[in-house]
């Protein structure tokens, strides 16, 4: 890894696929409605383009898979239609959205892709994959937006149909790397042994060598392991190599974390004080809470997430919609990267479909005004969102479509999980722009 990131050719050959398409479609259009006595009324491909119909979306997430799991986010998803429907709809139509369970399965991400083509949705919205290759080309091939996907992968951030909302992985690792660099003798990185954890390392050594620390200690592991005593003590033995400085662990294998954690306890009785890290997904509220709170592992780790922490005000109308909509639901936890970031695709769905008014909601037209500059609101949870192709400010290292670098630095005190300090807010703009991702 030696070079920046370049675009891969799809990102270009994709901007004319769905045109072609789109031209297609309107031709054969007027030559049937030039040959019918009786009027056209929606053009294929769109949804809800009478006014009566519903709006159709989808939201995808992995469910009861041996490795990560994200059932909040498509049930985050059916709450927030229910808020909406029952709330006189967007713009007077009705939101139905459509679920699909990835199976965090890379066959499965693209029958999830398939079925949001052959159910003709407006978008797919608030949704988690780790395999960009398999959902990102049948929605590039009909021009389907994907709003606010997770971050897992880095084609999130190349993808002309994706619209992220937040710097996903990217800018959480870079953003941990340089709290961590002033603070920590060796760094010892536990990923997961994929390909989405192969992009981890560069981006975490991008904050650690922009704070002048040496790179990462980059270790393997199984992301569906049932125990870590291996890598927990491959990950010691790195961090205490040098008795000067106070090393520091760096897990992040999303829900099994939690399960590394159960052996790092262990492990770690026979090696000197190491502090850990790690990123807001791998690690929450909830897994604190499981691994001791204020006497467990993770008291006083620095955790970068993209949001406020959950106890913060901004919050109060997504728990509000969930209190009403989903209360008892325990798939739903406020407290959640996935549940938040659902939260707030569905707001930058809701302002696209405010903009498009009474006119046709179609994929086509959903892209569109996304494209045309629009800039979304979402409360104070993220910066103004706009994206336009081509413009962003990391386009030159492989991230056109990132719009939001921001990272909120949290840490853990007294087993609680709240904002460093100066509200612990971190843009990584510059970081990730020399980070060198090949």
């Amino acid at each position: 890894m030696t070079g920046r990131r370049r675009f891969p050719s799809t990102i270009f050959s994709t901007l004319t696929r769905p045109v072609r398409r789109a031209t297609a479609l309107s031709a054969g259009a007027l030559v049937a409605c030039a040959s019918l006595t009786t009027g056209c009324g929606v053009i294929p491909g769109a949804t809800g383009g009478s006014g009566d119909d519903p709006i159709k979306v989808m939201t995808w997430a992995p469910e009861n898979s041996s490795a990560t799991n994200k059932p909040g986010m498509p049930a985050m998803a059916l709450a927030y239609a229910r808020w909406i429907n029952a709330h006189g709809g967007i713009a007077g139509r009705k939101l139905k959205v459509l679920t699909c369970n990835d199976h965090n399965d890379s066959v499965y991400a693209a029958k999830c892709a398939r079925r949001a083509v052959d159910e003709n949705v407006a978008a797919v919205v608030g949704s988690y994959s780790q395999f960009g290759d398999s959902y990102l080309a049948p929605l590039e091939s009909e021009g389907i937006a994907y709003i606010g996907g997770y971050g897992v992968t880095n084609s999130e951030f190349t993808s002309i149909v994706s619209y992220p909302v937040n710097g996903g992985q990217p800018s959480l690792l870079a953003g941990l790397g340089t709290a961590l660099a002033g603070s920590c003798g060796p760094v010892s990185l536990i990923r997961p042994d994929s390909i989405a954890g192969d992009e981890l390392a560069p981006l975490l050594d991008s904050g650690l060598k922009a704070g002048g620390h040496t790179v990462a200690d980059d270790q393997l592991a199984a992301e569906d392991a049932t125990e870590y005593t291996t890598p927990s003590e491959q990950a010691l033995s790195s961090a205490t190599k040098d008795p000067a400085r106070k090393g520091c662990v760096v897990p992040a294998l999303g829900d099994r974390t939690g399960t590394f954690m159960d052996s790092f306890r262990r492990a770690r009785e026979g090696y000197p004080a190491v502090r850990t890290a790690t990123v807001l997904g791998s690690v929450d509220q909830s897994v604190i809470n499981a691994t001791g709170g204020a006497h467990g592992p993770y008291e006083g780790a620095y955790i970068t997430g993209w949001y406020p922490v959950s106890s913060d005000h901004r919050w109060d109308r997504m728990k509000k919609v969930i209190n009403e909509e989903a209360f008892g639901d325990n798939r739903i936890d406020p407290a959640d990267a996935g549940v938040q970031t659902t939260w707030i695709a569905y707001t930058v769905l809701k302002a696209v479909l405010e903009k498009i008014g009474s006119g046709e909601v179609s994929a086509a037209n959903v892209r569109h005004t996304l494209d045309d500059g629009l800039k979304v609101g979402t409360g104070g949870l993220t910066p103004t969102l706009e994206w336009q192709p081509y413009r962003g400010k990391l386009s030159a290292v492989g991230f056109a479509r990132l719009v939001n670098a921001d990272v909120t630095l949290q840490v853990v005190r007294q087993g609680r999980l709240v904002a460093a300090k100066n509200g612990g807010v971190i843009n990584v703009t510059k970081t990730l722009a020399n980070a060198e991702i090949g």
